[in-house]
């Protein structure tokens, strides 16, 4: 069993947090071989927001120019993903912190202008698509046991570091992986529909309905299409949970599966 977990930097902002976060990674890594990408939105907003300078999302996609690159590579690189691996050797984690630059691991290419919901050409700036003939690192680390901590920063053939969205480098490492499971953890409890309840499944078709018609927003926009790009892959259990309290597999949530007629 392989899976791949997600985890949102609203779930790593503190000691405390990273102590519940390593908990549920030490018991979910004892249940087969285990991957982790990591993002960490918040801290990198902070920073920016102290420098004087507004974050500037589409459709859940950060827009990064150079200043706010080198935000996003010290924040994830040079503080969060250090502080959570000491905080899971302290669990009995056999932890590897790496980021997408690594041996190739997320190697990406520019992404091209985005066509927003609203109908808008976005150019994303220095934002990566990571590729499919990445490296094998992921595959080498898991078969030495390993878990490895993955910072969602890519790079290209020519070496130019790109930020990549925490959520599409999951989903890019469960198809890589082959992975049995895809798990995105955030702060909220699955997907809302229009009422603002929890959706406990959803197929491929509601969720990219979900997108088009506006109910799905935001971050959710990407989570959503994360999942998809999974589910096309060949991963075949794929949700969205509420990862507060590290309980990774029984976590209030919304599965995606293929058809209406697959959902249990």
């Amino acid at each position: 069993m392989i899976t791949v977990l997600k985890l949102g930097g609203e779930l790593l902002e503190d000691e405390a947090a990273m102590r519940t976060a390593a908990a549920g990674i030490a018991a979910l890594a004892g249940a087969g071989s285990l991957a982790v990408v990591h993002g960490g939105g918040r801290a990198i907003d902070a920073d920016l927001r102290a420098r004087g300078k507004s974050p500037h999302f589409v459709d859940g996609l950060r827009v990064t120019d150079a200043e706010t690159l080198a935000t996003v590579i010290g924040v994830l690189a040079g503080r969060i993903n250090t502080s959570f691996v000491a905080a899971l050797s302290a669990s009995g984690v056999r932890a590897v912190g790496l980021t997408g630059a690594d041996a190739a691991t997320a190697l990406c290419r520019r992404a091209p202008a985005l066509q927003a919901i609203s109908g808008v050409s976005v150019d994303l700036g220095l934002v990566g698509l990571p590729q499919q003939d990445g490296g094998r690192l992921l595959e080498d680390l898991l078969s030495l046991e390993y878990v490895p901590i993955l910072a969602s920063i890519g790079v290209t053939r020519e070496g130019e570091l790109l930020n990549v969205n925490a959520d599409v480098l999951a989903a890019h490492a469960a198809r890589t992986l082959r992975a049995d499971r895809l798990i995105i953890a955030g702060a909220t409890p699955g997907v809302f529909n229009a009422s603002g309840e929890t959706c406990r499944v959803l197929d491929i078709d509601t969720a990219t309905a979900m997108v088009a018609d506006g109910t799905a927003r935001d971050g959710m926009v990407a989570k959503l299409g994360a999942c998809l790009d999974a589910l096309a892959g060949g991963v075949k259990d794929v949700r969205i949970v509420d990862g507060r309290r590290g309980d990774y597999l029984a976590a209030n949530g919304t599965r995606i599966q293929h058809h209406a007629h697959d959902l249990v």
